[in-house]
């Protein structure tokens, strides 16, 4: 059965060590702190903000496995799954079945980027895992300046498959967002629809079930209450959280790439004492100098301090 995933669900960064091993302590503290939080319906891991892509499948698998025990097995933890050809992907997928992966977000190849991908071809990747892994999926719709991200038809023959319960939509086109997501919604009413626009969160509040946002590493606690808000259809409330979390908004995603935002992110985890370093592995780099303090003045501005570690 598909896991409820109507609330907010972090997409956790992993954490390394200043020699660039997983950091596993680490894990358990930022994943039972946030599996703490009311609100909070699953962690999906090995995502961009958890540089999956960046890791051995062996390194996955350990990752996929200690966030699991990170809060006892009592949130599901969604694995993504980013190997390039369907075959490998259906391997990784049992593997991240073996280590307790509930379901699977399911990137397109990274060569359908550069390239597009042939019409078909996106639904037999989800045929394929959730045929020959069992893993449910989530569909994962790219920004519309790639050429991976999916038109109407696709995300419809997608969404309308057997084991697919959700879609993760990041189109960043508002006029496709606002065009698209409705005709979703109304020919697919059982799939759970969630917004990963980190940056606009204000704008996809009210059509959505749920967040699947890196940002949910750092600032869960309001983003529970804009996810509530955009629930009941409370612009004012909706607009007062925004606002204060726009400071964090500017210092963690108004930079130069997003990629840069993975960075920001594990900053200001640091920050509100849940990491103890922001090492990433390459080709990530470090921010520039004076950055820790912009991104820490940020959180003191939007009047957010230490996490609530669970001892």
């Amino acid at each position: 059965m598909s896991i409820d995933m109507r609330g907010i669900n972090p997409a956790p960064v992993t954490p390394f060590t200043p020699d660039g091993d997983i950091d596993i302590p680490a894990i358990h503290r930022l994943g039972s702190w946030l599996g703490s939080i009311d609100g909070v319906k699953s962690l999906v891991v090995l995502g961009h903000a958890g540089e999956g892509t960046f890791m051995s499948q062996e390194e996955k698998n350990l990752v996929v496995r200690e966030f699991v025990a990170s809060t006892g097995g009592r949130v599901p933890v969604v694995a993504g799954i980013s190997l390039e050809g369907t075959g490998v992907a259906v391997e990784e997928s049992k593997q991240a079945v073996e280590s307790g992966a509930q379901a699977a977000l399911v990137y397109p190849p990274h060569g359908w980027l550069r390239f597009g991908y042939q019409k078909g071809a996106p639904q037999d990747r989800y045929r394929a895992i959730y045929e020959e892994a069992g893993l449910e999926c989530i569909l994962f719709q790219y920004p519309d300046v790639t050429k991976a991200t999916y038109d109407l038809e696709t995300q419809l023959e997608i969404a309308a498959m057997p084991g697919v319960f959700a879609e993760k939509n990041g189109v960043r086109n508002m006029k496709r967002w606002d065009t698209e997501v409705p005709i979703i919604r109304a020919e697919n009413p059982d799939l759970v629809m969630m917004t990963c626009h980190d940056e606009y969160l204000l704008h996809t509040v009210f059509d959505v079930d749920a967040f699947l946002v890196g940002y949910g590493n750092v600032a869960p606690e309001l983003l529970v209450q804009l996810w509530k808000a955009g629930l009941a259809q409370d612009y004012p409330a909706a607009r007062a959280i925004h606002d204060q979390l726009f400071p964090v908004t500017q210092a963690i995603y108004h930079r130069g790439s997003h990629m840069e935002g993975t960075v920001a992110l594990k900053e200001a985890l640091v920050t509100r004492g849940v990491l103890e370093t922001a090492s990433v592995r390459s080709p990530l780099q470090p921010l520039a100098a004076g950055a820790h303090d912009e991104i820490a003045a940020a959180l003191a501005k939007a009047n957010i301090g230490k996490a609530d570690i669970p001892a």
